[in-house]
């Protein structure tokens, strides 16, 4: 006998609320983007168990798209923390808006 997919499915409520109040809440943009994964991974976890509860497959090519998405992510957000590191010696998301000058 399995894991229920309500304990899945609450799982995932739980990680992306988590991320949701770290995106909302945070203001160093490091926090920010791991909420960010989080909140992703509790996505992948839905998309996850749903194909496993249907007996499908296809969700798992979904889940890498999702995956490659949040490296390309991850490496973005990292380059743009840097120069607002250097700029500004802060990663404060509220001092981001200082790169234009």
């Amino acid at each position: 006998m399995g894991v229920p997919l309500s304990y899945y499915i609450g799982l995932a409520v739980v990680l992306f609320t988590i991320g949701a109040i770290g995106v909302a809440t945070r203001r160093n943009m490091l926090v920010v983007l791991m909420s960010l994964e989080i909140m992703m991974n509790s996505v992948n976890l839905v998309f996850i168990s749903f194909a496993r509860f249907r007996g499908d497959v296809g969700a798992h090519g979904i889940v890498f798209v999702v995956i490659a998405v949040a490296a390309a992510e991850v490496a973005v957000g990292l380059a743009i923390a840097i120069q607002i590191f250097k700029h500004n010696r802060s990663v404060n998301v509220d001092e981001a808006d200082k790169l234009k000058y």
